[in-house]
């Protein structure tokens, strides 16, 4: 499926730029936004403040979930009894009823929630390289002209595709890239040497 679309992609952008009897060569690259803010140095730092925030805030929330579930559910079954005994008003009891069944439906749920809350943290550190990254990609579109971006695993190797990892990675003045993003693409000389130098010590080789 995915080289059928690609197929179809090329041959569709082919015909028209053949319109005018001279045919454009099609400029199709590889790259994830995702990725290469995972790839930005300042990234291991975004995730150990957000183990921080699941270790310390996620666990204290989750404590207080329980605490108020097993305080509340002890009320209940007491109040269930003064209910019955005509001491106390059903209408209190389904308070404390609708508030247990609250604090119950946190805990069954608990992980979805913790889920999104830590995506949604990582999401707030990660801002700032986020938006490095994105204004580095816009000048690369900008300059390259490409026709399509592909994402990783979105086709099959074989077509002539740039990988737009590297170029992104030079803008930002990066000196190196993750095995897994330095090899994307089909050019043969990606494979034999790395596509981003490190900075020169001066010393030559005797």
């Amino acid at each position: 499926m995915k080289k059928f679309l690609l197929v179809s992609f090329i041959l569709g952008a082919l015909l028209f730029t053949g319109n005018d009897g001279k045919s454009q060569s099609l400029k199709i690259g590889v790259f994830d936004l995702d990725l290469m803010v995972q790839a930005m140095p300042g990234y291991r730092q975004v995730d150990s403040m957000v183990q921080i925030y699941e270790k310390d805030s996620l666990t204290e929330e989750y404590k207080y979930y329980m605490n108020e579930y097993q305080r509340l559910d002890s009320t209940y079954k007491a109040d269930s009894v003064l209910v019955a005994q005509g001491k106390k008003s059903k209408v209190q009891l389904d308070m404390t009823s609708t508030d247990r069944q609250k604090y119950a439906m946190n805990l069954v749920y608990w992980q979805q929630i913790s889920q999104n809350k830590s995506n949604n943290k990582r999401s707030e550190l990660a801002q700032p390289l986020y938006k490095q990254v994105a204004d580095a990609y816009k000048k690369i579109l900008d300059r390259k002209k490409y026709n399509l971006i592909l994402k990783p695993n979105t086709y099959e190797m074989g077509f002539p595709i740039d990988n737009v990892f590297i170029s992104v990675a030079k803008e930002l003045k990066l000196t190196q890239l993750p095995q897994e993003l330095l090899y994307l693409g089909d050019d043969p000389d990606a494979v034999k040497q790395p596509a981003i130098k490190k900075p020169s010590t001066g010393a030559k080789k005797q």
